[in-house]
């Protein structure tokens, strides 16, 4: 692992908090993400495994950190929103990201350390924010019945 200070242009950065498990959610985020790589890692812990205990790691250019902190729990209050061309990319990240965690309604999952993340269509957008509220209704509707989103049951709701 990489172990160079970089700087960022980003100047505000998720910070995550994790419990004895950084290493491996390290390499389980830069696996899931096809643009990603981890960028600077301190190895704080003196013990003999010598343990990462603060790192970043860039998700399609987006700078996290992530901190051996101590027991703690992730809940829904903060969730990762993924921006999905394809129904192949929500079927990607869906799988991906709910292995070992928990899918849910609307999109939502959570991954294995219990981050919560939003799987979102590109299309479920310009259905939702159309000009006729009766087509915008239709496609809550419908998103309101998934779990995973399907894009062309979303049209197929727009439509009417």
């Amino acid at each position: 692992m990489a172990t160079t200070m970089e700087t960022s242009a980003q100047r505000i950065a998720p910070f995550l908090w994790f419990n004895g498990n950084v290493e491996e959610a390290l390499k389980f985020y830069t696996s899931v993400f096809k643009d990603s790589r981890i960028g600077s890692v301190s190895n704080l812990d003196t013990g003999a495994h010598g343990k990462v205990t603060v790192a970043s790691f860039y998700l399609n250019g987006v700078e996290f950190m992530i901190l051996d902190g101590g027991p703690f729990a992730f809940n829904e209050a903060i969730s990762f929103y993924v921006k999905c061309e394809t129904q192949d990319e929500v079927d990607y990240y869906w799988e991906e990201l709910s292995n070992g965690g928990e899918k849910s309604q609307c999109g939502w999952l959570k991954d294995k350390f219990g981050v919560s993340w939003q799987i979102v269509p590109d299309a479920m957008v310009k259905l939702m924010y159309d000009s006729d509220p009766e087509k915008s209704k239709r496609v809550m509707t419908a998103m309101m019945k998934m779990s995973k989103m399907i894009i062309a049951d979303l049209e197929k709701a727009y439509e009417g």
